[in-house]
């Protein structure tokens, strides 16, 4: 007989709030239904109705509170494609660094989270006690330790120091010689390996045909991350190559354990980049326009779009932007977060799991809720999913409202 099992919107295992609807046989799952949009803040609304692109820069970096650089970064980058802006080469290297120090700090809260999710508590504080060097360096560069406000169009805001490099240096160093004890914590327990391996699967097939990003997709076999297929910042110099589980322990099987190989591997990957990157900094300025009145000028003058496309920690970032002379701070905005597209792998992932696999197979995706929305509306008592061109007619109707005063 089949069951009915609701997981969410609030539950102890999700850390946001989203509804995983279960059929269950006994404990093994048979159907899977995600019904997300218990979570809208409105973000692309809120930025669209600053004063100026620049205020609208420090709500993207609050779209997530871990990918707080991604978000910004590829707003640098869409408006700096609508305006043509060149950057600094100096910049390019310093926002390098700052988005493999987010990535660090991103994986590591990752693993310790998937520890707890399994009741592995001790490696939950160990990793996050292990976190804690880069979230000291983060603060020692950017002044805060979350939010950082380094991204700006053209550039970045602050230089990374010479003060500042031997403590880089010497966490690198850290993570180095600390990483064979961590990859032996999550790699070779056994605890972790009956609980995650070929638990969660999600075939290459499947990664490819839900359009999955980030580990998630990498985890199956599929060789797909910006840095590599579209490098910008300053990627180009680095030859970055897309992390597969593989390269570690020889085969791809897409579960919950490879997830947790590349993320792994990426933490290593992100220490070597951060090295070549601070041994071949170049010197110069760090931004096109340091007088912000110029640059607030320029950005009202601008006319033109641009897609600004980034590798976050949980996978690609897109935002577009639309910017016409005397519409500030954008015409049009519109971003795609990484969960966006990972999220309905859960349904692959789930089917034939345990229940008690739910935690740890939800939380292999690394989801971010808020980043992720959905519109729907009621008609007659009836719910229905608004198709791309409903949403585009009314997107039309609203924009002609407002620019009429209504």
């Amino acid at each position: 007989m089949r069951y009915e099992i609701p997981i969410g919107p609030i539950h102890p295992a999700l850390k946001e709030p989203i509804l995983l609807q279960l059929s269950v046989e006994g404990e093994e799952i048979k159907e899977v239904d995600v019904i997300a949009s218990q979570n809208h803040r409105g973000i692309e609304w809120i930025g669209m109705n600053r004063n100026n692109p620049i205020q609208s820069l420090y709500i993207a970096e609050r779209v997530c509170g871990i990918c707080n650089i991604s978000h910004p970064s590829a707003l640098v980058l869409a408006v700096e494609e609508a305006m043509d802006l060149e950057v600094p080469e100096r910049a390019q290297y310093i926002r390098v660094i700052q988005c493999e120090l987010e990535r660090i700090h991103s994986h590591l809260l990752w693993a310790g989270v998937a520890a707890h999710e399994i009741g592995f508590d001790s490696l939950l504080h160990y990793t996050w006690k292990v976190r804690e060097k880069v979230m000291d360096i983060l603060e020692l560069v950017n002044g805060n330790r979350v939010t950082k406000a380094i991204m700006m169009y053209g550039g970045v805001r602050r230089d990374i120091k010479k003060e500042h490099i031997p403590k880089i240096r010497k966490m690198l160093q850290y993570y180095k010689e600390g990483f064979d004890k961590l990859a032996k914590f999550f790699l070779e327990d056994k605890t972790i390996e009956m609980r995650t391996r070929n638990v969660g699967i999600l075939t290459k097939e499947d990664a490819l045909k839900l359009a999955a990003v980030g580990p998630t997709t990498r985890a199956s076999g599929v060789k797909k991350d910006v840095r590599q297929d579209q490098a910008y910042f300053a990627y180009p110099d680095f030859d970055v190559k897309a992390i597969t589980p593989d390269m570690l322990t020889g085969k791809v099987v897409g579960d919950t354990y490879d997830r947790i190989v590349v993320r792994l591997l990426e933490v290593k990957q992100s220490v070597e980049i951060i090295e070549r990157a601070l041994d071949e900094m170049p010197g110069g300025e760090i931004t096109s326009q340091p007088k912000i009145a110029k640059l607030l000028v320029d950005l009202k003058r601008a006319d033109g779009e641009g897609i600004g496309r980034h590798e976050a920690p949980r996978g690609e970032v897109i935002h577009y932007v639309n910017l016409k002379s005397g519409f500030e701070p954008f015409y049009s905005w519109k971003i795609r977060a990484p969960t966006y597209n990972n999220i309905m792998s859960w349904i692959p992932m789930l089917k034939g799991c345990q229940i008690a696999d739910v935690p740890i197979v939800a939380a292999s995706i690394d989801p971010c809720i808020s980043c992720t929305n959905r519109a729907i509306r009621i008609a007659n008592g009836r719910k229905e999913m608004l198709s791309k061109e409903d949403l585009h007619r009314l997107s039309v109707e609203k924009t002609k409202k407002l620019m009429r005063g209504g």
